[in-house]
């Protein structure tokens, strides 16, 4: 109980200063977070485990910063170690908690056993979809009996193509901003043919 009561008393307490400062970190990132990567990495991380501030500005701000490539690595880096972070948390602080529940009610049941036995292939989905929140997936995933490589890799791969849409998009809003359109567009396409794909798997795993 000790445990639990610490791990969200320390959550609440961050969450609570970065709420506080959060506008200060974005100053310091617009200003200085191209002489310090390090510390942009961990400001990013910070800011993608508490989102108080929409991370799809703070992956532009960044892009902008770094340039596309280096960009999308620095919040790829803040992104994944967020999630990473969290499941962590979750999984060693309420797992016994949460999988109770998932396990006695029968149609949660059901989809978390099937959610487990197609654990990489939809944690890497959901992560190429950003309109899906991903603290749904980190807690979701952490109360299962997911393992953690499974998850900490496919949760890292999946989130490539939207931190790169990011940061392309701060970069292109700097350097060429009439590029933006058609990059907006190749990303709803590559969204829609990912979400096509899923359905035509679903339909393989769980058949009418």
């Amino acid at each position: 109980m000790l445990k639990k009561i610490g791990a969200l008393a320390l959550y609440v307490i961050i969450g609570l200063l970065l709420y506080l400062y959060g506008d200060s970190l974005v100053t310091w990132l617009n200003m200085y977070a191209r002489d310090f990567i390090l510390l942009t990495m961990i400001v990013a991380t910070l800011l993608s485990l508490f989102p108080i501030i929409p991370y799809p500005i703070i992956g532009g701000i960044v892009g902008a910063a770094f340039g596309p490539a280096l960009g999308a690595f620095v919040i790829w880096v803040g992104s994944s170690a967020a999630s990473i972070i969290m499941f962590l948390v979750v999984r060693y602080s309420f797992q016994d908690w949460g999988n109770a529940i998932l396990r006695n009610y029968k149609p949660l049941e059901k989809i978390t056993v099937l959610f487990e036995k197609n654990a990489f292939f939809v944690i890497f989905l959901t992560r190429l979809i950003p309109i899906i929140p991903s603290i749904i997936v980190n807690i979701y995933s952490a109360l299962s009996r997911v393992s953690f490589m499974n998850y900490a890799i496919a949760s890292s791969l999946g989130k490539m193509p939207s931190m790169l849409l990011f940061a392309i998009v701060g970069n292109t809003l700097v350097t060429n901003p009439r590029d933006l359109i058609i990059i907006l567009l190749l990303y709803i396409l590559f969204v829609v043919i990912v979400f096509g794909c899923f359905k035509l798997w679903k339909k393989r795993v769980l058949p009418n």
